[in-house]
């Protein structure tokens, strides 16, 4: 891994469709990195997921979902599979990348970083389960971790701070 990355804006990754995004563009934007699975108790948290992305986009949110197998084969599909089940179910808008690992050697570089700047409890560096958040500011530091039980919908103060939109 990298150890000098400083931000996420120094990463990229494939999306669905293959074709590579530089988290360089979401520059200035408050972003929601979430890793994901179709096949588990946490997926209905693509709904919390895609209505703080509508209710926060025009405000300078991202939400970036992606897709993780590691977690008791949860995410068993292709890259077409996983594009229509988001959509169809969920109705999902905000980018979804292609599926990657969150731990291990073959860890993506991204999660690589997002873990050692905010480890988990106990300051393990490891993703525990699938919808494990991390929010960005920013300026692409890593703010807040949050595990899978915490629903999207729970975010919006801690996302609001962020966008410098307090009520």
């Amino acid at each position: 891994m990298d150890k000098s990355a400083q931000t996420v804006y120094e990463f990229s990754a494939p999306l669905l469709d293959g074709s590579t995004v530089s988290l360089d563009e979401y520059r200035g934007l408050v972003l929601l990195i979430v890793n994901t699975a179709s096949k588990c108790g946490f997926t209905p948290q693509y709904a919390g997921l895609e209505w703080l992305y509508r209710n926060y986009k025009d405000r300078g949110l991202a939400v970036l979902g992606f897709p993780c197998n590691q977690f008791g084969a949860q995410e068993p599909g292709t890259a077409a599979e996983i594009g229509a089940f988001c959509e169809a179910n969920y109705g999902v808008t905000f980018p979804i990348f292609a599926k990657i690992d969150v731990n291990g050697p073959q860890a993506h570089p991204l999660y690589q970083f997002l873990k050692r700047e905010k480890p988990g409890i106990f300051g393990i560096q490891k993703i525990r389960w699938n919808f494990t958040k991390f929010l960005i500011d920013r300026k692409g530091n890593v703010a807040r971790r949050y595990g899978s039980m915490t629903k999207p919908e729970s975010l919006v103060k801690a996302i609001k701070i962020l966008l410098k939109d307090v009520e």
